[in-house]
């Protein structure tokens, strides 16, 4: 066992941080609640007696709508997130549960209101976000205890697992103290963790990852631990009640017919709605690909899709026309691959690039919300090296999905099936929805378009200092495989 000792610090604060934050939570709701029903009674309804309950029922609709965005976009999750991310997340929510009340009033008085009072809220809402933000972190950061951690990890490749938190807001709540390079027994590391506040876990031994499971819930610690693929099957496994022994059932995933129903007739409406609402844009940007180069409009791949049945993905070409001359299949390195053209660098800033998949949406090859389909090729290489690569393929490939919303384009492949199981083992119409909304915030950043380092095939291949190399290789990229 090795371990490489930092700093520990522990420094006493307020226990009450949760009730500052959830009272914080309240004056807000109820501030967005009062403005809403001020714009029903004052623009929408008038000020009558009989209109006053119109007023209410706008109000209350308004904020069982922004509760609910909140959820998805997480926009209360101050301390664990960027204040800028806090704001986007903050403006989203506020923004779809205008649009949304605003559309059912539009249909229940079957006219179109004055848009003007809803769209004055935005610059209200922007400027009380910026406070919130800013002002919420600030009451949590001082309010709240920093906690001395260990990171216990197996590997060099686990350790890296957790390399994402460098640099966040989380890093400050957990104060990286030591690191234990470990994969033996628990009575051999158990004196080690009684020094510690909480703990990080990644790549351990299952009895005895499953002992210091144990372990933090008996002595009130925090524990962060990276699952097994196991895991996240057995979370989505079925209790089942026959057996006197609590028996779960783990089993190949079959959409329920009452899903799969509704999970089409939603994919063809959407896909129908934005093929005609976006068709000047596509127009647009169809034409723009074929004036820069002269080349074809889009580009057409083979990808695998469920029970790796292959499809043709369509997208608009963002490469040049040799872009894989050499006949082998890589993933691009960002922004800094000299194989994008001009107009391919900023059709991938705002993913216009992905637009034409939904005709592969409308077709049946695809679903709005799904893993992301991979290349024959690639997959083969992933499956090589982890066989359980294989049971993504369980559901139709997607256009957005779990590993997209909240990984990033050159996510390890191991944490992309984790994530694609996590979405298989949820899916329902409420995870969809949420995974839909998610995903606009994305656009917003641009961390999760990160490339691979220059001259990586694919996404597997590990180097013990990713950070330096990307750097050194200029590969802070965007979005998107080879064209």
């Amino acid at each position: 066992m090795s371990s490489k000792k930092t700093e520990k610090t522990a420094p006493d604060r307020s226990e009450n941080t949760a009730y500052v934050l959830k009272a914080y939570q309240f004056v807000m709701t109820v501030a967005l609640f009062i403005a809403m029903w001020v714009i029903g009674r004052m623009f929408v309804f008038g000020t009558s007696n009989a209109a006053k309950k119109y007023d209410i029922l706008v109000a209350v609709g308004f904020s069982v709508f922004y509760a609910l965005m909140c959820r998805t976009y997480h926009a209360f999750r101050l301390g664990y997130m960027r204040i800028r991310s806090i704001v986007t997340a903050q403006f989203l929510a506020q923004g779809f549960s205008v649009a949304i009340i605003y559309v059912i009033l539009c249909i229940g008085w079957v006219r179109f209101l004055n848009p003007l009072p809803f769209l004055a809220l935005f610059p209200v809402y922007a400027v009380g976000d910026i406070l919130w933000g800013y002002f919420g972190n600030l009451i949590f950061f001082r309010t709240t205890a920093s906690k001395s951690t260990l990171l216990i990890y197996r590997n060099e490749r686990d350790k890296m697992r957790f390399h994402s938190m460098k640099g966040k807001p989380v890093e400050r709540l957990y104060t990286l103290s030591a690191e234990v390079m470990y994969n033996g027994d628990f009575d051999g590391i158990k004196d080690v963790l009684d020094g510690f506040d909480a703990v990080f876990v990644a790549g351990v031994n299952s009895q005895c990852r499953n002992s210091i499971l144990k372990y933090c819930q008996e002595n009130g610690k925090p524990g962060f631990f990276i699952p097994h693929v196991g895991d996240v099957i057995m979370r989505g496994s079925e209790h089942i009640i026959s057996f006197d022994a609590p028996v779960m059932l783990v089993r190949r995933k079959t959409l329920n017919p009452e899903y799969a129903f509704v999970k089409r007739a939603f994919d063809v409406f959407a896909s129908l709605v934005g093929i005609i609402i976006l068709s000047p844009l596509m127009t647009v940007t169809a034409l723009a690909v074929k004036l820069c180069d002269g080349g074809p409009v889009l580009y057409r791949q083979t990808r695998l899709t469920k029970d790796g049945k292959p499809f043709e993905i369509l997208k608009f070409r963002s490469m040049r026309t040799d872009a894989e001359k050499d006949g082998v299949a890589r993933l691009s390195t960002g922004e800094k691959d000299d194989r994008i053209t001009p107009v391919g660098r900023v059709m991938r800033k705002v993913r216009l690039d992905e637009l034409p998949q939904l005709f592969n949406i409308l077709k049946g090859d695809m679903s709005v919300v799904g893993p992301r389909p991979e290349r024959p090729e690639i997959a083969e290489q992933y499956c090589a090296e982890m066989p359980d690569f294989g049971l993504r393929l369980q559901v139709k490939a997607g256009l957005t999905g779990y590993a997209q919303v909240y990984g990033k384009y050159n996510t390890d492949p191991y944490e992309k099936l984790e994530f694609d199981l996590m979405y298989i083992n949820s899916m329902g119409i409420m995870t969809d929805l949420q995974l839909i909304f998610k995903t606009i915030s994305i656009l917003f950043s641009p961390d999760s378009t990160e490339g691979v380092a220059a001259g990586q095939v694919t996404a597997l291949e590990f180097d013990p200092d990713p950070a330096s190399e990307r750097e050194k290789a200029g590969t802070d990229g965007e979005q998107g495989g080879a064209a």
